[in-house]
Formats: C-alpha cells, sequence, structure tokens
C-alpha cells in the first residue's frame, strides 16, 4: 500500500508535466526550427527535480523497509523509515512531500506499536498529523493509526493485568477510530460532491 501512494504521487508528477507539455506547446512544436527541443518546455522545469528525486527517494526507503520486514528485521524498516524523516525535504514545502512524509510517520508508528513502543508511536502520529492536509484521506489514516496504537497498548495493559489502565486506552482507540471514519466521510462527500458539480 505505502509504495502504491508513492509511486502514484510520482507518476502523477510525471504525467502532469507531459500533458502540460502537450497541450501548451503544440503551437511552438510546429514552427520550431531542425535542431530545436521537441518540446519548447524543455528548458523550462515544470516539474521540480527535487521533488521527483525526493518521492524517488522515499520509494526506496519504504521497499527497504518491506525487504527488511520479509527478512523478519522490524528494527531494520524502521531504520529505514526514519532516515527518510531525518533526510531534506525540498524547498517551498509542497504538498507532496508533505504528504508522504505524513504516511511515513503513520507507518513508523505501526511497526513502533507493534513492538509495543507506544509512546513513541503517538508522538509518529502526533508528527504526521503536523503535516498532513486536513481534512484529508492522510488525516483521516493517522487518526486510524492512532486508533491501532491505542487499541494495541490497550492488549498490552490487559495482559498485564492492568484493566484500568486499559479500559482508558480501548476509550481513547474508539475516540480516535470514530474521528478517522468522520474525516474520511467528509472526504468521500466533498469528493462525490465535486464530481456531481463538475461531471465529465
Amino acid at each position: 500500500m505505502w509504495s502504491a501512494r508513492l509511486l502514484a504521487a510520482f507518476l502523477g508528477l510525471l504525467t502532469a508535466a507531459h500533458l502540460g507539455c502537450a497541450r501548451d506547446d503544440e503551437p511552438a512544436r510546429a514552427g520550431a526550427a531542425p535542431g530545436d527541443p521537441a518540446c519548447a518546455c524543455a528548458p523550462a522545469q515544470i516539474v521540480d527535480p527535487t521533488l521527483l528525486a525526493f518521492l524517488s527517494r522515499a520509494r526506496a526507503a519504504h521497499h527497504a523497509a518491506d525487504v527488511s520486514l520479509g527478512a523478519g528485521d522490524p528494527v531494520a524498516a524502521i531504520r529505514a523509515l526514519e532516515g527518510l524523516i531525518a533526510a531534506p525535504r525540498p524547498p517551498g514545502a509542497p504538498p507532496e512531500a508533505a504528504e508522504v512524509t505524513a504516511d511515513t510517520y503513520a507507518r513508523l508508528a505501526e511497526l513502533r506499536s507493534e513492538a509495543g513502543d507506544f509512546d513513541a508511536a503517538a508522538r509518529d502520529v502526533d508528527a504526521g498529523l503536523k503535516l498532513a492536509p486536513a481534512p484529508s484521506h492522510y488525516e483521516g489514516h493517522l487518526y486510524e493509526v492512532a486508533g491501532v496504537v491505542e487499541e494495541r497498548r490497550a492488549k498490552a495493559l490487559d495482559e498485564k493485568g492492568d484493566r484500568e489502565a486499559a479500559a482508558q486506552a480501548r476509550a481513547r482507540a474508539v475516540g480516535l477510530l470514530e474521528r478517522a471514519i468522520s474525516i474520511q466521510d467528509h472526504v468521500i462527500t466533498e469528493a462525490l460532491k465535486g464530481a456531481q458539480e463538475n461531471p465529465r
């Protein structure tokens, strides 16, 4: 799922660049002299190469995490994702970079909570929420992960015999998951409304 999201963002940018060139430069190409660039926009940077490099690096980091998990090494998977979080981001705060980083925090939270590091997982969720646009499915996904973190915390507390703390964690989990549902419902409703207002 993670690699698919990154690939979608990556390909979306490339497609936008190609279509922008195809639409805007047809007249220029018709009058181009021999030896001129095939596309008049070729010298211009329609898509920031730094952003493309960041997205490619992100895909590689998530693939590395996948490989580590497949080898039974979640610590190495976390390390691969932490490297992406610590890496410099493209200038200008492009939304694609923020969304990918927010998603990476969500995955880190899942991995840390699986290892029982619930407080660190909660901090990852908080960091991701500072980056995720609101409302968006990225924000909703982070609240979903936050709910899963608290659900796992409750189970761990139950196993320790701390019933009261477990009940509190379960209550937090329900609240967070309900918020995730509310956000995603809003995202879906707005998307459907936009589709009805602008039919193809």
